[in-house]
């Protein structure tokens, strides 16, 4: 059972691990940091400077203490949008980058029908997420409590698990790119560039009269800043998180159940 999942796992472990690093040694740093850039730095005056919609928009008005400083240093762009678009991306390289090589033959070739193939390739995308939320979640943990401003452990509990359905969402939406586009490079690029024009949507419609456009932005349902700042949990997020994760997934296996891989 879960073969192909195992497999995916095994063949991206070493950049799991890699991109889990670097990506905790980035908030080891900011965590470090924050302490003595809040200091020096007068954050109400510098909102002040800046255009009211821009300030609202990004919430820079929390960034006076370590929780508002990681939540948008952090989390809110390397986190939403690289991690995101990293996770999207890597599940737009999964299936097309089969068919285009021709390993999706000898895959099919055994007893295992295009939808487990699908599914279990998915689940490998835990693998990165995962090792992310626990390298990054031991990070914060231990360098705010080491300068003296440690961040509520259930409030880093819940950003990082809330974060889960949002980046299992990011690759539903990669994975569908993955059987309808033509070609992997086309996947890939589809897959990582929706999640950042997702961000940027979701931007443009909150500071606008059109915020129902950003509805189809998974950050609208996920945001860290909230959690941090304010100890606000959207689990009704998390949960149409899930559901649009089921859809997409759903969309993607009837595709390629019925798409010609010759």
């Amino acid at each position: 059972m879960l073969e192909t999942a195992r497999y995916e796992v095994e063949k991206r472990l070493l950049g799991s691990l890699a991109l889990a690093g670097g990506l905790a040694a980035f908030a080891a740093m900011m965590a470090l940091l924050a302490p003595g850039l809040l200091g020096e730095v007068d954050m109400a005056a510098l909102a002040e400077q800046l255009p009211p919609t821009f300030v609202e928009t990004f919430d820079l008005q929390q960034m006076g203490t370590m929780e508002g400083f990681l939540a948008i240093e952090l989390y809110q762009f390397l986190w939403l949008i690289g991690l995101g678009a990293y996770v999207a991306y890597a599940a737009g390289g999964a299936i097309a980058g089969d068919v285009e090589t021709g390993r999706i033959d000898t895959l099919l070739a055994a007893p295992i029908s295009r939808e487990r193939l699908l599914v279990e390739n998915f689940l490998a995308l835990l693998s990165p997420i995962l090792l992310a939320n626990a390298a990054v979640f031991a990070a914060v943990f231990t360098a705010t409590r080491f300068v003296g401003e440690p961040i509520a452990i259930a409030d880093l509990v819940a950003v990082h698990a809330l974060s889960v359905p949002y980046f299992l969402c990011c690759g539903a939406f990669g994975t569908l790119a993955s059987v309808t586009a033509p070609e992997r490079v086309v996947a890939e690029g589809v897959a990582a560039a929706g999640i950042v024009g997702t961000f940027l949507l979701e931007t443009i419609a909150t500071s606008s009269d059109l915020g129902w456009l950003g509805a189809v932005a998974p950050m609208r349902y996920y945001d860290p800043t909230a959690v941090l700042t304010a100890s606000e949990y959207d689990r009704g997020g998390a949960g149409i998180l899930l559901v649009a994760t089921a859809v997409l997934l759903a969309a993607s296996a009837a595709w390629f159940r019925e798409v010609d891989l010759s």
